[in-house]
């Protein structure tokens, strides 16, 4: 077994990847605009790319400095009130305390659908949002686990990058959706160069096609490759914040039973605790935004009464103080 990687290695590794990823992001916008502008017109390919090279730096920038005002109201979120707050922020505070950083601002989702995430700039301007139905179905012990794992996406940072993701990749099916929808409409129009240019014109649009079809595949791959592992890197961050990993374990095998799934823009998935478009898989697949939750229970309950250290190698993370077992202990009152 290889050595767990410190916690303060993997918080700058992930400040590193939030920088390759976004490149990486907008190279493939950047193929992609020029191969669909290269299509109808060869020779203005370059305007293409420049184009999709800027709408996905504008992106980018959007989602580093105001992006977690638009994921909010992506998701209908809003201000919790008096009676919410006194609950919420108790409970974020401690959680807050325990991870060393500021206390963040507490969204609310009115839907019914057990669920969370967290956004923000960095970890001094973070922002945890909640579901009602996450309120209403959890005791405080489990809304605890919940609220420590999206503290922990913000202490690890992770919810830059995620944020980012979220607008930026959002912006590939969108030109792939506007490309095949003009081939389908309009494919007979393309003009020829008349120069002898056809055959070029025609080696575009066969790249075009391909990439249209990659891209968003290849958009998937960079997704998965940012949410697995972070996922279980904040679980074990929220089995150490809490001192108490059954509280996590239990309201993930709640949040897992089948419901109504949550209303949630697609781009997003990435971020929640569970994907809301798919809150109830168990098994793993090489497509899944997010790790198997049996195996994510698994993890929390193998640390009672034994180092922690076992959970964050098995997820590759480290640094965290042992864990006693809390199950015979009287519950937390709120």
């Amino acid at each position: 077994m290889t050595m767990p990687q410190p916690i303060h290695e993997q918080i700058a590794a992930n400040k590193r990847l939030s920088v390759v990823y976004s490149i990486m992001t907008i190279v493939l916008l950047t193929l992609l605009g020029g191969a669909i502008v290269g299509a109808y017109e060869i020779k203005y390919w370059w305007m293409g790319a420049a184009g999709a090279f800027l709408a996905g730096t504008i992106a980018a920038i959007v989602g580093w400095t105001k992006g977690q005002d638009i994921v909010l109201k992506f998701s209908n979120a809003r201000t919790a009130t008096k009676k919410e707050l006194a609950v919420l922020n108790n409970v974020t505070e401690e959680m807050a305390l325990a991870a060393g950083i500021p206390v963040p601002d507490v969204y609310l989702i009115d839907d019914p659908t057990p669920n969370a995430f967290a956004t923000g700039k960095d970890p001094e301007n973070g922002i945890v949002c909640v579901t009602t139905g996450l309120m209403e179905q959890l005791d405080r012990d489990e809304l605890q686990g919940v609220i420590a794992h999206e503290i922990g996406h913000i202490r690890n940072n992770d919810i830059k990058l995620l944020t980012v993701l979220a607008l930026v990749l959002g912006l590939i099916p969108l030109l792939v959706h506007f490309f095949l929808r003009s081939l389908w409409y309009g494919g007979g129009s393309r003009r020829r160069d008349s120069s002898g240019g056809g055959q070029a014109q025609m080696i575009m649009l066969v790249v075009a096609i391909a990439l249209a079809i990659l891209a968003p595949i290849f958009a998937k791959l960079l997704e998965l490759a940012v949410s697995r592992q972070r996922e279980y890197m904040a679980d074990a961050s929220a089995a150490q914040f809490t001192r108490n990993p059954h509280g996590l374990a239990s309201a993930l095998r709640k949040i897992s039973k089948p419901q109504t799934k949550l209303e949630s823009n697609p781009s997003m998935r990435h971020m929640y605790i569970v994907n809301p478009l798919r809150p109830f898989q168990k098994k793993n697949s090489l497509w899944s935004t997010h790790p198997p939750i049996d195996e994510r229970i698994r993890r929390l309950e193998g640390t009672s009464g034994m180092s922690a250290k076992r959970l964050m190698a098995e997820g590759d993370f480290s640094d965290m103080p042992d864990i006693p077992d809390q199950r015979n202990e009287p519950p937390v009152q709120s």
